[in-house]
């Protein structure tokens, strides 16, 4: 039997959002956000010769700079004031998530509540600016290396271009910050990720018209383009899946006798998704791999000799590059995951309030269960993720496609737009839920 909030849901139709009124501001403010960073995508760069810039990246199209342009939503291709998009945010919240699981003192800071989080906040962000700083500085000595046909990407070389370079892309790396922020609070959906969804999806219609050109040029065969729309609608029906996919643990709740009457003795059960991590491990993994190997494309271009081995070995498609993509997906669907979902709490949490499961004593030993449980489903979840993520980059490698068919961007792109629908499911259940509670108090008023 379907529960009082599924049955609610089913209800929903336009009416009731039309009614939602803080919901329709939310999704508003959400669209004009994005709205903004999108026409800050097409702002460039002073003193870049635009041309020349094309021209190299046309080269580079299928490397790492074709990469982190997809995450960038094509503003480094263009080279514009969001060029490193809020990928120095991402890194720093990798570095200081890796810190507090080391650090004691931090440790004791995320336990302090609101107050501990706060500063931990203030730390990421000040790691955001060093980051991004350093990256921007990498650009700027990579952009003066570039030339085309005998001309330079840079008209006036030299200090003063860097550290124009640098305030203007750390200033918008710090905007995207404040903006995504922004979005979490007050709009809807996580705003980081949403940042990066519109990129990939502002640009999917161009990386269809490219795919079909190749197909018009004999560079692709059609039945070779009909296989990849194929692969493509199969991954997202897999994402799909498996992104619902859960372990459901029963749950058992004691009879208790109150006076005369009999309350307890339900059953619910503990939902164990099969990714915990959800879209988190494939954005990580692939920051960290761009963070070094962005710096190292752009001085392979006029820099050290000894960058340019680095850049091959790591390029896209290459074995050690898939096999470093492949272990930090790992690495961080088991570390995220165990963040998110602490088995000790959960089991405490139970025996607090007299639940347990059914043939396990509650306590330590339901604690060791639903971690060996929870273990294993990882163990699938970053296979699952694994190989959504490697098959289609391989295909990519092989034939030179896009990297808006690639399982990293649809799964950024499945999993943003199912978190931001459940978002707004349960806005439009709990608006309602007020409308209910309206009603039956005016009920009552009236009795």
């Amino acid at each position: 039997m379907a529960s009082a909030a599924e049955q609610l849901a089913a209800n929903i139709n336009f009416s009731a959002f039309a009614k939602a009124t803080e919901l329709k501001n939310r999704i508003w403010f959400t669209l004009g956000a994005l709205i903004v960073y999108r026409l800050g995508t097409y702002i460039p760069l002073p003193g870049i010769d635009p041309a020349v810039l094309q021209d190299v990246f046309r080269q580079h199209a299928t490397g790492v700079l074709g990469i982190f342009d997809m995450f960038s939503g094509g503003a480094l291709g263009r080279m514009t004031i969001f060029a490193l998009n809020i990928m120095p945010y991402i890194s720093a919240s990798i570095i200081m998530q890796l810190l507090s699981s080391i650090s004691p003192s931090l440790e004791a800071m995320k336990k302090e509540g609101e107050a501990g989080r706060k500063k931990i906040n203030q730390y990421t962000r000040i790691g955001t600016v060093i980051l991004a700083a350093l990256q921007a500085y990498g650009i700027a000595v990579g952009i003066e290396g570039m030339s085309s046909g005998g001309h330079g990407a840079v008209a006036e070389p030299g200090m003063f271009f860097r550290l124009s370079v640098m305030v203007t892309l750390t200033g918008g790396t710090i905007f995207l910050m404040w903006l995504g922020e922004q979005i979490t609070s007050r709009g809807v959906g996580n705003g980081t990720s949403l940042i990066i969804f519109a990129g990939i999806v502002a640009n999917l219609p161009a990386a269809m018209v490219r795919t079909l050109e190749l197909g018009r040029t004999g560079a692709l065969s059609t039945f070779l383009i009909i296989i990849i729309l194929i692969v493509a609608v199969v991954t997202v029906a897999a994402l799909v899946f498996f992104e619902r996919a859960q372990r459901r643990l029963v749950v058992q709740y004691p009879k208790r006798q109150v006076g005369n009457k009999m309350y307890g003795g339900d059953s619910s059960h503990l939902p164990l998704k099969l990714n915990s991590a959800g879209v988190i491990p494939p954005i990580f993994a692939s920051s960290l791999l761009l963070l070094p190997l962005t710096v190292a494309s752009f001085g392979a271009q006029g820099g050290p000799e000894w960058l340019q081995p680095i850049t091959r070995v790591l390029a896209h498609g290459q074995p050690l590059y898939m096999a470093l993509y492949v272990g930090l997906i790992v690495f961080f669907t088991f570390f995220y995951t165990a963040i998110v979902f602490n088995p000790v709490d959960t089991a405490e949490n139970l025996k607090k309030y007299g639940g347990f499961i059914p043939g396990i004593r509650p306590g330590k030993p339901t604690a060791e269960y639903i971690n060996y449980v929870l273990t294993r489903i990882t163990v699938l979840g970053a296979a699952y993720i694994s190989i959504i993520c490697l098959l289609p980059e391989i295909l990519i490698s092989q034939y030179a496609l896009p990297f808006y068919f690639g399982g990293t961007s649809l799964m950024i792109v499945v999993s943003v737009t199912m978190d931001t629908v459940a978002q707004v499911h349960s806005h439009l259940l709990a608006h309602q839920y007020e409308g209910l509670i309206k009603k039956s108090k005016l009920k009552g008023r009236r009795g």
